[in-house]
């Protein structure tokens, strides 16, 4: 390949590749402290799609199985491992909550949160399995 036609090729390489490296320095209005970014809710935030009551899932019958739930309410109870009863004023059902999906929240009977998961439809027994616990101010 020749000098010149190596030269036409690397100068148009070279314009556009500046444009990635040019960077403005941050304002102060969008520099953030670490532990700020940690506590902003993240993710969607807004209407989702699925059950909102209690009632509504134990009436949502046999074939409800992995339906998506959306629950808002309080623990009143542990029922044992990883098992608590819930109840939204409609009524009371039992979720199952992993460890890791508490994302840190400390919750008591007095505590309102809102618990996102799935109907676990068994042949004698409904309950929720749980993804996400949030606490609502």
């Amino acid at each position: 390949m020749s000098n010149k036609r190596f030269a036409m090729l690397l100068v148009p390489a070279v314009l556009l590749s500046t444009s990635v490296f040019a960077t403005t320095p941050p304002t102060s209005a969008t520099v953030q402290p670490i532990n700020a970014v940690a506590t902003q809710q993240q993710g969607f935030s807004g209407p989702s799609a699925g059950l909102k009551t209690v009632k509504a899932v134990l009436d949502a019958g046999m074939f409800s199985d992995d339906t998506p739930v959306t629950l808002t309410g309080h623990i009143t109870n542990s029922l044992g491992d990883e098992h608590y009863q819930f109840t939204d004023g409609t009524g009371s059902i039992t979720i199952d909550i992993d460890h890791d999906k508490w994302f840190g929240a400390q919750v008591t009977p007095q505590t309102k949160i809102t618990i996102q998961g799935e109907i676990d439809q068994e042949f004698n027994h409904t309950a929720i399995d749980v993804n996400h616990v949030r606490v609502v101010g």
